[in-house]
């Protein structure tokens, strides 16, 4: 597509040098007189670089710039600024404000066009690093070296350089994003956008503006045209999460532009014709919803092409301990600190947790831990409902996740609290493990060998927890202190 160039200045014989400089190379020209008209211009059209006059009427040059920065979705809009009359403190506050470059009348064309050139191409890079950026923060490269997640790589290499469709299942923090942007990556669609939508995080009445942009006054609220997700992925992959929660007028919508391969933004009826790949995710099972009439049939057979599940945590217990060592990697840098070790025990305690929350509910205990642990992290690092969940259950080879009982409970106990008692964090974290190491020590009928087994840690272990929180059987002697020597 033709970069699209506004020129602001209130001289027709610039706007029309301007014109003929840069239709030359191929830019498509939209002109303004006044700052007012630029901003109008910029609501209407969808504009790549800024040629704006300094010495305008009524609103300088300089204001209109400060009003283009601070609207939203214009902070990164390159502007080259131009004048015939403009002091050097004029030119350095323009620079100040976000200004890319200065150029001085008259304008010399081969300069002219250099600076635009430039400015886009600098723009582009820019635009480009923040998008690397913003995939590689705070996300992992899939782990797992489970059979199912071998199996799972498997399904992703043969399907990612295709152009099918992907309906990724799952249960919330499974990891159906980075399955999505795995996809992604190894298609050949690499090098172009990967666009998120969250549809249950988007109101019903927002989210086709979203998907297929809108023209100015198209709705309350609409002060200019806006390019949707579709348009913004041309070229490559769009992935709807939480797809089951997408409202039906946007589901038809949807459904027409996989069907077409164009979407009309709303309040337009110009089609735009687009090529975009759709992966789409849900934690819901579709068919039922497709059965209670909450999702069409026919969008459900054109994104169901290729389905593909996200295993449980519990359904690759093996992973837990590679996970959790990666993330405590992570977390040791991004906290600037020294990088952590954990001892085996806090890695075989957490591989025995069932993990109601997946991935996800694993990398915040790790966090958790790197915050608050000294140099090393011990088993009293790990909090404590982590130790209270009810442990992980065996489930058979090719269960699915959705039909494994939930587990059983663990041993009751409480935590006692005084009227008005106040704790810190880490007062309560000791207060519940000592109850804890209690009602597991009374399940175990105190056999120190059976309880330790239980709660995943060494005898040696159990006994100085014990000694710490000054636990001893009910009905059984303080232990005799040694006489000092000292």
């Amino acid at each position: 597509m033709q970069p699209r160039i506004l020129v602001v200045d209130d001289e027709k014989n610039i706007r029309r040098t301007l014109r003929m400089v840069l239709e030359g190379p191929g830019y498509a020209l939209v002109e303004a007189g006044s700052g007012e008209e630029a901003l109008q211009r910029l609501d209407e059209e969808d504009v790549d670089l800024v040629v704006l006059d300094v010495r305008l009427p009524e609103m300088s040059g300089i204001e209109a710039l400060e009003r283009i920065r601070k609207r939203s979705g214009f902070g990164t809009l390159p502007v080259i600024m131009i004048s015939g009359h403009a002091s050097l403190a004029e030119a350095v506050h323009c620079v100040q404000l976000g200004a890319c470059d200065f150029l001085e009348k008259p304008l010399d064309r081969d300069r002219v066009l250099v600076c635009v050139e430039n400015a886009l191409r600098q723009t582009k890079l820019e635009r480009e690093l923040a998008r690397l950026r913003a995939e590689v923060s705070d996300r992992y490269e899939m782990i797992g070296q489970a059979p199912v997640m071998r199996s799972l790589f498997a399904s992703i290499e043969k399907v990612a350089p295709t152009k099918g469709r992907v309906l990724i299942s799952g249960e919330s923090g499974t990891g159906k994003e980075l399955l999505a942007r795995a996809i992604h990556r190894l298609s050949d669609r690499r090098a172009a956008p990967f666009i998120m939508l969250n549809c249950a995080a988007i109101p019903a009445e927002l989210i086709e503006s979203e998907l297929f942009g809108h023209e100015r006054g198209a709705f309350t609220g609409a002060h200019g045209r806006k390019k949707g997700l579709f348009e913004l992925a041309d070229g490559g992959t769009l992935f709807l999460d939480e797809i089951g929660d997408m409202s039906p007028g946007a589901q038809a919508k949807v459904l027409r532009a996989l069907q077409s391969g164009e979407i009309t933004r709303v309040g337009s009826e110009r089609a735009i014709a687009v090529d975009v790949r759709v992966l789409a995710a849900t934690n819901k099972d579709l068919e039922r919803e497709v059965s209670a009439g909450a999702f069409r049939d026919d969008l459900y057979f054109r994104l169901n092409v290729v389905p593909i599940r996200c295993p449980a945590l519990r359904e690759r217990a093996e992973d837990i301990p590679l996970l959790a060592q990666t993330f405590l990697k992570h977390f040791s840098r991004e906290y600037g600190g020294k990088e952590k070790q954990a001892d085996p025990e806090v890695f075989d305690c957490l591989a025995k947790r069932n993990w109601p929350g997946n991935v996800r509910e694993l990398k915040n205990v790790v966090e958790r831990m790197v915050i608050l642990s000294g140099p090393k992290i011990t088993i009293e690092d790990v909090p404590a409902d982590t130790f209270t969940q009810a442990p992980r259950e065996q489930t058979a080879p090719g269960t699915s996740s959705a039909a494994t009982p939930a587990a059983a409970p663990g041993p009751g106990f409480s935590v006692p609290l005084a009227s008005g008692e106040k704790l810190t964090l880490r007062e309560f974290r000791d207060r519940a493990e000592a109850e804890y190491l209690r009602a597991i020590l009374r399940q175990c009928e105190w056999n120190i060998s059976r309880a330790s087994g239980q709660l995943g840690i060494e005898r040696t272990n159990l006994h100085k927890k014990m000694r710490v929180f000054g636990i001893r059987r009910e009905g059984a002697h303080p232990p005799i202190e040694e006489p000092s020597t000292d």
